[in-house]
């Protein structure tokens, strides 16, 4: 909004107000004054700055083998990403942003990665089996 136009509709709501409340002559100035600065906050609403970001534990001191520490509340969580979503709405991608992280920070401790990949492999996960590729052929 301009300065003429901030004027002009300052102009007009002190002078609807006069019409209808009376008033002292040298109280007009603070209610110009008054009705001038309220209008200017909502032409420009104060923004409060937003507080630098501090995390609960330093970067370096949040990965570790058995446990991930979260930056935004220093829990101590072997996977990440499902703490983040349900406490704090984000994605991974948003937490790395957010924190200055790089792409390959990691969402789950190495050990537990480990630990799940052992337990894949014994339940057969990620093997081929012939029986499939049989079956497949059959069908096509």
């Amino acid at each position: 909004m301009s300065a003429a136009d901030l004027s002009s509709l300052t102009a007009d709501i002190v002078s609807a107000y006069v019409r209808a409340n009376a008033m002292p002559v040298d109280a007009l100035p603070d209610l110009i004054a008054s009705v001038n600065s309220a209008l200017r906050g909502i032409v420009q609403p104060f923004s409060p700055e937003e507080p630098d970001l501090v995390p609960a534990v330093s970067r370096k001191r949040s990965v570790f083998p058995d446990y991930i520490v979260c930056l935004e509340d220093g829990r101590k969580l072997k996977s990440l990403k499902r703490h983040l979503r349900t406490y704090f709405n984000l994605t991974p991608d948003e937490y790395r942003a957010k924190w200055g992280l790089s792409a390959d920070y990691p969402m789950v401790a190495s050990n537990y990665a480990a630990h799940r990949s052992v337990i894949a492999k014994s339940a057969g996960l990620g093997r081929k089996t012939a029986g499939r590729k049989s079956s497949a052929k059959k069908q096509g």
